[in-house]
């Protein structure tokens, strides 16, 4: 049995499993979604992304059952069934394969399946591999399963004892001739209550009402491991001080703080003032050095995306899920754990993805990012 924990903050989309006319379509196609935060514990927020930190470095059936499943570009397997169960219909198929998948800090056993996923009423994929779980562990209660949207090679040997890769949905969604373009892209805001629904999936394609400005495109890195999952190279300086060279690291939804290498973190904590907090795990400033906050820069693809002193702190109107003093300031950027060079060096999650605009583009092996109109609003 895996450990029974929370995952933090998620991107939560509705997905049922049932068969409706698919619509092929030319364009991009939007799906809404919602950011939860569910925090069981002081400190737990912290402990979930170390954990998921370890993880990354290691015919119609009637009614409809529909599943809240977390959006993840960490990593590539759909499946369902936590805390709801699995519904057959005359549309599932179960292979009887076993399959497994571990996160980090939970994860889950169980069997495949073959069945139709419905994303919206334009995006239904049909014969799609889907994992039924029968354990699981590290899942909020209102949490049924993940929608997997990493790339496909991290599906190898999720199949017990099958070395093969398993086509995601986005996959799936492309050679069915539903999307044109085989890429995604995320958008949502800065969250300042528990539950938000304020993103959006696209598939195929992007939304420009959504950002402002150009997409920067970046290739994604071949620099091993980051290059299993959705890496980058980047240069991250604090103001006009260089802390981190180019290296490489992920872009990763399931994940919720930014973390940079040892040596990085160091510095930024040296240059901000941040004390560590027992109860919360995050690093915490006072007011003045809150106030004295130069913006933390990410050169990506030769463009600079800023996090201003507003981006880089918690929101304030959720330090007690966290645990913390209503009135604390406590910073997103964590410690990775190891150095510069690794390979695999930085994660820019969650609180990093809410204040831009960003593709996973898996046609083109690259990743986008563009500014939003939540960039450097002050929310926290």
């Amino acid at each position: 049995m895996f450990p029974k924990t929370i995952l933090i903050s998620n991107l939560v989309l509705a997905l049922s499993v049932v068969a409706t006319p698919a619509t092929i379509r030319d364009s991009p196609v939007t799906v809404s979604f919602a950011k939860q935060v569910n925090i069981s514990g002081p400190g737990h927020i912290v402990q979930q992304d170390q954990a998921r930190l370890k993880h990354l470095l290691s015919k119609a059936g009637s009614p409809a059952t529909y599943y809240d499943v977390i959006v993840d570009t960490g990593s590539s397997n759909t499946w369902v069934g936590a805390n709801k169960a699995f519904v057959p219909t005359s549309t599932s198929v179960n292979t009887t394969q076993p399959i497994s998948v571990g996160y980090g800090s939970g994860g889950f056993n169980g069997s495949e399946f073959y069945d139709t996923v419905t994303l919206s009423d334009s995006l239904v994929i049909k014969n799609q591999s889907i994992g039924v779980a029968s354990i699981w562990g590290g899942f909020e209660d209102s949490v049924n399963g993940i929608l997997g949207l990493g790339p496909v090679g991290l599906t190898n040997g999720t199949l017990v004892g099958v070395y093969e890769e398993i086509p995601t949905v986005t996959d799936n969604l492309k050679s069915q001739g539903t999307i044109t373009g085989q890429s995604v892209s995320v958008s949502f805001q800065p969250t300042t209550t528990n539950t938000s629904i304020n993103g959006e999936l696209t598939f195929g394609g992007t939304s420009s009402d959504k950002f402002t400005g150009n997409i920067t495109y970046t290739p994604l890195t071949d620099s091993f491991p980051a290059s299993e999952y959705w890496g980058i190279n980047q240069t991250v300086s604090y103001g006009t001080t260089e802390i981190m060279a180019s290296d490489a690291g992920i872009v990763d939804t399931g994940t919720t703080l930014v973390y940079l290498p040892s040596d990085a973190f160091e510095s930024y904590i040296n240059s901000t003032g941040g004390v560590l907090d027992d109860a919360t795990g995050l690093y915490s400033i006072t007011p003045s050095q809150y106030a004295a906050l130069d913006t933390l820069n990410f050169n990506i693809g030769g463009t600079t995306f800023g996090l201003t002193p507003n981006a880089q702190i918690w929101p304030r109107s959720l330090n007690s899920f966290l645990g913390g003093s209503t009135d604390a300031i406590y910073l997103i950027v964590g410690n990775m754990g190891v150095p510069s060079g690794s390979g695999f060096d930085f994660i820019n999650g969650q609180v990093f993805l809410e204040r831009f605009y960003t593709v996973f583009d898996t046609t083109n092996q690259r990743f986008g990012i563009a500014t939003t109109n939540y960039t450097t609003s002050t929310t926290n």
